[in-house]
């Protein structure tokens, strides 16, 4: 018995969704039939696709390859429906936004939910590593990313463009210096996004190019969590300027290492950037970003 296409969308939104429950409500049908239509699939195609854990769900090389394909018959779906449906559609409906900087996604987040109020918004903040993974890997409609990978098959649109900035409390001896230097900050404790962020990469790279390492880190995991450790007199933060809210009541000060511009921009896989509620979001991102004046 061939694969039938309820089978191909039901393991599509077990892989979007994170798990066989959440997609069973966002299809509207039981956790047994979503389990069942998995089964089936896995059976014709021969191998296992998913592997199981208490931390959820994970994809094998078959079943990577198979979503790929999956997830672009459940765009095409869209398409169609849009089509049938009629504008009136976008009212409703659903969008997965992922992103490694905060503040331009949440403020086009803000914006977009004043335009389409009733839309379901599933938002995650990640490192730059992770958000590109998981872009790459169809697992979000569209996300914000810094210094975004050119690849064929994204949409990429820039929304803002920043440098790399010392964030420290206004206490702090070095926070009335115009600008700082890598061996300013040589005997902080500079604290820096989880391992394979894009701030880190910069910054080791920047600091092999010196030859100055700076002494003591520590890593954490976001920058709103990076900012509460600085507000604590943790140590000194490195992250791209102009982040977030958050950061009100901490100085940002340049660094003389990290003189380069890195943009961000809202991307998305091309053809779900063609589906209206994904394009309605890419166009509020758009517009909502221009107040930095180097764009």
């Amino acid at each position: 018995m061939r694969a039938n296409h309820h089978q191909f969308v039901a393991f599509a939104y077990v892989v979007r969704e994170g798990s066989f429950s959440a997609a069973a409500v966002r299809l509207g049908v039981t956790q047994s039939a979503i389990t069942q239509h998995v089964a089936k699939l896995e059976k014709q195609v021969g191998s296992q696709l998913l592997l199981r854990s208490r931390e959820g769900i994970a994809l094998t090389r078959t079943g990577q390859d198979l979503y790929d394909l999956a997830d672009r018959l459940v765009t095409l779906d869209s398409s169609i429906r849009e089509r049938l449906e009629g504008y009136e559609a976008m009212a409703r409906g659903h969008l997965k936004i992922i992103a490694n900087a905060p503040l331009p996604a949440l403020r086009a987040i803000s914006q977009f939910r004043m335009a389409y109020p009733d839309v379901e918004i599933d938002f995650a903040l990640y490192g730059w590593t992770t958000a590109t993974r998981l872009l790459r890997e169809r697992r979000a409609d569209v996300g914000l990313i810094t210094d975004a990978p050119k690849i064929d098959d994204w949409e990429r649109i820039p929304v803002q463009k920043t440098r790399y900035v010392a964030y420290l409390l206004p206490s702090s001896p070095l926070a009335h210096r115009e600008i700082l230097s890598f061996a300013d900050l040589r005997q902080e404790t500079v604290i820096l996004p989880e391992s394979g962020s894009l701030t880190e990469r910069v910054v080791r790279e920047a600091e092999a190019k010196q030859g100055i390492q700076l002494q003591r880190t520590i890593k954490m995991t976001t920058f709103p969590l990076m900012c509460e450790a600085v507000f604590q007199g943790a140590g000194i933060a490195i992250f791209l300027g102009n982040s977030g809210l958050i950061s009100r009541g901490l100085r940002e000060v340049p660094i003389a290492e990290l003189t380069e511009t890195h943009e961000t921009a809202v991307v998305a896989p091309k053809d779900r950037a063609g589906l209206r509620l994904v394009k309605a979001f890419i166009d509020t991102a758009s517009s909502s970003a221009f107040s930095d004046p180097e764009l």
